[in-house]
Protein backbone atom coordinates (compact mmCIF):
# COMPACT_ATOMS: atom_id res chain seq x y z
CA UNK A 1 0.00 0.00 0.00
CA UNK A 2 2.93 2.73 0.93
CA UNK A 3 4.28 2.14 -2.71
CA UNK A 4 7.69 0.80 -1.44
CA UNK A 5 8.18 4.14 0.60
CA UNK A 6 10.44 3.88 3.98
CA UNK A 7 10.38 5.68 6.74
CA UNK A 8 13.47 7.42 5.93
CA UNK A 9 11.96 9.06 2.89
CA UNK A 10 9.16 10.90 5.81
CA UNK A 11 11.05 11.29 8.75
CA UNK A 12 12.46 14.49 10.01
CA UNK A 13 15.98 15.25 11.50
CA UNK A 14 16.50 14.88 15.74
CA UNK A 15 17.10 18.34 15.58
CA UNK A 16 14.61 19.74 14.24
CA UNK A 17 12.64 19.45 17.11
CA UNK A 18 13.14 21.21 20.16
CA UNK A 19 15.07 19.17 23.05
CA UNK A 20 15.78 18.83 26.54
CA UNK A 21 17.56 17.01 29.42
CA UNK A 22 15.76 14.76 31.20
CA UNK A 23 16.81 16.87 34.45
CA UNK A 24 15.12 20.16 33.60
CA UNK A 25 12.39 21.18 35.72
CA UNK A 26 9.43 22.17 34.46
CA UNK A 27 9.53 25.60 34.14
CA UNK A 28 12.79 25.25 32.36
CA UNK A 29 10.57 23.33 29.75
CA UNK A 30 8.00 25.97 29.64
CA UNK A 31 10.71 28.34 28.65
CA UNK A 32 11.70 25.96 26.00
CA UNK A 33 8.34 25.22 24.53
CA UNK A 34 7.50 29.28 24.75
CA UNK A 35 10.96 30.03 22.57
CA UNK A 36 10.64 26.98 19.87
CA UNK A 37 7.25 25.87 19.43
CA UNK A 38 5.01 28.91 19.91
CA UNK A 39 6.16 31.44 17.47
CA UNK A 40 4.87 32.23 14.20
CA UNK A 41 7.87 31.37 12.49
CA UNK A 42 8.30 27.89 13.89
CA UNK A 43 5.25 26.17 15.25
CA UNK A 44 6.18 22.58 14.91
CA UNK A 45 3.40 20.00 15.19
CA UNK A 46 2.38 17.97 17.12
CA UNK A 47 3.73 20.47 19.51
CA UNK A 48 6.15 18.21 21.89
CA UNK A 49 9.50 18.40 23.24
CA UNK A 50 12.46 15.64 23.35
CA UNK A 51 13.70 14.52 25.94
CA UNK A 52 17.03 12.96 26.39
CA UNK A 53 19.59 11.12 28.68
CA UNK A 54 22.89 12.59 29.09
CA UNK A 55 23.92 10.11 26.51
CA UNK A 56 21.72 11.36 24.13
CA UNK A 57 19.24 8.95 24.26
CA UNK A 58 15.75 9.99 23.61
CA UNK A 59 14.15 8.63 27.10
CA UNK A 60 10.80 10.41 26.26
CA UNK A 61 8.41 13.36 24.95
CA UNK A 62 6.77 16.25 27.19
CA UNK A 63 3.87 17.62 25.44
CA UNK A 64 1.56 20.62 26.99
CA UNK A 65 -1.24 17.79 28.22
CA UNK A 66 1.58 16.16 30.35
CA UNK A 67 2.97 20.15 31.66
CA UNK A 68 -0.46 21.07 32.49
CA UNK A 69 -0.98 17.61 34.23
CA UNK A 70 2.54 17.95 36.18
CA UNK A 71 1.73 21.42 37.19
CA UNK A 72 -2.20 20.74 38.29
CA UNK A 73 -2.31 17.38 39.70
CA UNK A 74 -5.80 17.55 40.54
CA UNK A 75 -6.45 17.34 36.79
CA UNK A 76 -5.65 13.87 37.01
CA UNK A 77 -8.05 12.79 39.75
CA UNK A 78 -11.30 13.90 40.53
CA UNK A 79 -12.52 15.82 43.95
CA UNK A 80 -14.99 15.23 46.09
CA UNK A 81 -18.37 17.58 45.28
CA UNK A 82 -18.22 20.68 47.88
CA UNK A 83 -19.86 24.32 47.73
CA UNK A 84 -18.25 26.25 45.10
CA UNK A 85 -17.38 23.43 42.77
CA UNK A 86 -17.80 22.95 39.27
CA UNK A 87 -18.79 19.41 37.53
CA UNK A 88 -17.34 19.29 34.11
CA UNK A 89 -18.79 16.68 31.43
CA UNK A 90 -16.36 14.11 32.52
CA UNK A 91 -17.92 14.45 36.20
CA UNK A 92 -14.42 16.05 37.90
CA UNK A 93 -15.31 18.43 40.39
CA UNK A 94 -13.09 21.18 40.96
CA UNK A 95 -13.04 24.67 42.42
CA UNK A 96 -12.02 26.60 38.70
CA UNK A 97 -10.69 29.36 40.31
CA UNK A 98 -7.84 27.49 43.05
CA UNK A 99 -6.28 25.78 39.35
CA UNK A 100 -2.92 27.35 38.39
CA UNK A 101 -2.07 28.96 41.59
CA UNK A 102 0.90 28.96 43.61
CA UNK A 103 1.37 25.59 44.52
CA UNK A 104 1.51 25.06 40.57
CA UNK A 105 4.20 27.38 40.96
CA UNK A 106 5.63 24.99 42.99
CA UNK A 107 5.33 21.99 41.22
CA UNK A 108 7.34 23.66 38.13
CA UNK A 109 10.10 22.91 39.56
CA UNK A 110 9.83 19.02 39.44
CA UNK A 111 12.07 17.44 36.74
CA UNK A 112 10.63 17.14 33.43
CA UNK A 113 10.78 13.23 33.90
CA UNK A 114 8.07 13.03 36.48
CA UNK A 115 5.79 14.06 33.86
CA UNK A 116 6.94 13.04 30.38
CA UNK A 117 5.78 10.04 28.32
CA UNK A 118 8.19 7.40 28.13
CA UNK A 119 9.46 6.46 24.65
CA UNK A 120 8.82 2.41 24.28
CA UNK A 121 8.03 2.21 20.36
CA UNK A 122 10.73 2.99 17.69
CA UNK A 123 10.88 1.75 14.09
CA UNK A 124 13.92 1.44 11.82
CA UNK A 125 14.91 4.11 8.85
CA UNK A 126 14.15 1.00 6.41
CA UNK A 127 10.93 0.03 7.97
CA UNK A 128 8.23 0.65 5.87
CA UNK A 129 5.45 3.98 6.28
CA UNK A 130 2.79 1.18 7.12
CA UNK A 131 4.60 0.20 10.02
CA UNK A 132 5.00 3.41 11.09
CA UNK A 133 1.05 3.81 10.98
CA UNK A 134 -0.03 1.06 12.43
CA UNK A 135 2.61 1.66 15.85
CA UNK A 136 1.07 5.32 15.54
CA UNK A 137 -2.76 4.48 15.67
CA UNK A 138 -2.30 1.29 17.99
CA UNK A 139 0.01 3.41 20.47
CA UNK A 140 -2.17 6.58 20.17
CA UNK A 141 1.33 8.64 19.25
CA UNK A 142 1.77 11.85 17.24
CA UNK A 143 5.74 10.80 16.81
CA UNK A 144 7.30 8.51 16.40
CA UNK A 145 11.26 8.31 17.17
CA UNK A 146 13.48 6.46 14.56
CA UNK A 147 16.44 4.22 15.74
CA UNK A 148 18.97 3.03 13.20
CA UNK A 149 19.89 -0.35 14.48
CA UNK A 150 18.22 -0.41 17.42
CA UNK A 151 19.64 2.28 19.12
CA UNK A 152 21.05 5.46 17.67
CA UNK A 153 18.18 8.03 17.20
CA UNK A 154 18.06 9.37 13.81
CA UNK A 155 15.14 10.49 13.57
CA UNK A 156 11.12 11.32 13.93
CA UNK A 157 8.17 10.72 12.13
CA UNK A 158 5.13 12.10 12.57
CA UNK A 159 1.51 11.66 12.41
CA UNK A 160 1.31 14.23 9.81
CA UNK A 161 3.78 12.47 7.17
CA UNK A 162 2.69 8.97 7.28
CA UNK A 163 -0.96 10.35 6.94
CA UNK A 164 -0.19 12.57 4.15
CA UNK A 165 1.38 9.55 2.25
CA UNK A 166 -0.77 6.66 2.86
CA UNK A 167 -4.12 9.08 2.00
CA UNK A 168 -2.24 10.21 -1.46
CA UNK A 169 -2.18 6.42 -1.66
CA UNK A 170 -5.87 5.84 -1.55
CA UNK A 171 -6.50 9.12 -3.79
CA UNK A 172 -4.08 8.49 -6.18
CA UNK A 173 -4.72 4.83 -7.07
CA UNK A 174 -1.22 4.00 -6.23
CA UNK A 175 -0.23 0.71 -3.74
Amino acid sequence: MSNGKTVKELMLDVFEFPHIPYWFSIRQAIGIIKKSLLTKEKCLQPMAVLVFDEKYNLVGTVSFKNILRGLEPRFLKPTSKAQGHVEDDSGLSLLWDTLFNKESREMAEKPISEVMTPAKHFVAPDDPVTKAAYLMVHNDLALLPVLENNKKFVGLVRMIEVFDELSNNILEGRG
